[in-house]
């Protein structure tokens, strides 16, 4: 773990899907009072489509003075990465990730929840079939974390880059970020 000069302004939060990623983003927007933009609400339109205006509303998100989002996306990760003061990188035990993202998987489509602009997750039969499913997803992008970061950390060097291995380390930081300077 890495400290953290000051209270950042603009963070980014990157882990495999499932990770938990929305919810650290989330819980650091709430502990600093920073504005939390849920990237997958930007990108997916009804019926899962890409929405037209995804990159625009990315560059309006990056150009903000305070903001927490997550790293994701390929037009958005370089305009975050270059504009972000804090770098959070969930690197949980992968079996643990695995675990969280078939039960959410299970519980949002048992649950019908909404997800962003109407979606719902598919039936749970095609995760055989789509090789885009959720948990399909999760897994064979597990890895590329461990490139793009130190990718980051080169092109970035002044960028505080928070590496998290385990649910404890990730709670004790989460109480030294929310105590006062």
């Amino acid at each position: 773990m890495r400290c953290v000069p000051g209270r950042p302004q603009r963070v980014v939060v990157a882990g495999a899907s499932g990770s938990g990623k929305s919810t650290l983003a989330a819980r650091i927007g709430a502990l600093l009072d920073l504005p939390y933009t849920e990237m997958d609400s930007l990108y997916h339109g009804p019926g899962w489509v890409p929405r037209p205006s995804f990159e625009a509303d990315v560059d309006a998100l990056v150009a903000g003075e305070r903001w927490v989002t997550e790293w994701q996306y390929s037009h958005a990760r370089p305009l975050l990465a270059e504009r972000a003061d804090l770098f959070v990188w969930l690197d949980l035990p992968y079996p643990l990730v695995l675990a969280r993202v078939v039960r959410r998987t299970v519980r949002r489509r048992l649950r019908r929840e909404e997800l962003w602009n109407g979606n719902q997750e598919g039936p749970l039969h095609t995760f055989f079939t789509d090789p885009e499913h959720i948990v399909r997803w999760s897994w064979q992008t597990r890895h590329q974390y461990r490139e793009r970061v130190p990718a980051v950390a080169a092109d970035r060097p002044d960028l505080p880059i928070v590496r998290l291995r385990s649910r404890r380390q990730l709670e004790r930081w989460l109480g030294d970020l929310g105590s006062p300077p």
